[in-house]
């Protein structure tokens, strides 16, 4: 038991910065109403705080010291450097075997940074997550069949984004599913499961310009 409990620390200690970058992005986003970049920028600001002060108890268990200033500002340096590194990464580089066609990653740049960020740390824990949809225009809606919505997510909305996306559910176990749609929620991401054209699970960030909209 004790071994399992020592375990899930880790793991915790490991995934939290993940979790402070992109759940404190969302809640900037959503109730402070800044932009998509500041918002991210106070997401990674929170993720570097918690990894320095992560260098810092294992540098002071090391040496018995917390160090200089200049060894502190070091530290803090190369902590804002991962989360960055990490934060680019997310944003501009994802497999191609992540999405369903080809013409898919170039709306990725359509979608709204916070959800981007959001689905591609996701994938590190789920490599087989497929993106079946990004955005749309009212004639993607009547190829298929469907009912053209006056304000989907999947619009490009005023400040050139798109707030929502669609990950596959079909032909996965329904564990998996679980998990991905306690995973968006818990990062504060709006989630709803369709079967329009095929299931899915449609993820959405809160919108300004149309708050009630999913």
């Amino acid at each position: 038991m004790t071994i399992i409990t020592n375990l899930l620390k880790l793991v915790l200690i490991v995934v939290l910065p993940f979790v402070i970058l992109v759940r404190g992005s969302v809640y900037i986003h959503q109730y402070h109403e800044l932009g998509a970049y500041p918002s991210l920028l106070v997401g990674l600001a929170a993720s570097t705080i918690l990894l320095f002060v992560y260098m810092t108890i294992v540098y002071a268990k090391l040496t018995s010291s917390l160090g200089d200033g200049d060894n502190l500002q070091r530290r803090l340096l190369f902590a804002f450097l991962l989360v960055l590194g990490y934060s680019l990464y997310g944003l501009y580089f994802m497999s191609p075997d992540n999405f369903k066609k080809p013409e898919l990653r170039k709306e990725m740049n359509d979608l709204h940074p916070i959800l981007r960020l959001g689905v591609s740390t996701f994938i590190l824990l789920d490599r087989d997550m497929i993106i079946t949809d990004a955005t749309r225009v009212p004639e993607d809606y009547r190829s298929m069949g469907l009912t053209t919505p006056r304000g989907s997510l999947h619009y490009t909305q005023q400040d050139g984004y798109a707030y929502a996306m669609d990950l596959r559910t079909s032909d996965r176990h329904e564990l998996r599913n679980t998990f991905m749609t306690m995973y968006f929620r818990l990062l504060g991401f709006r989630t709803l499961r369709h079967t329009g054209t095929a299931d899915h699970l449609h993820v959405s960030l809160h919108c300004h310009y149309r708050p009630r909209a999913r």
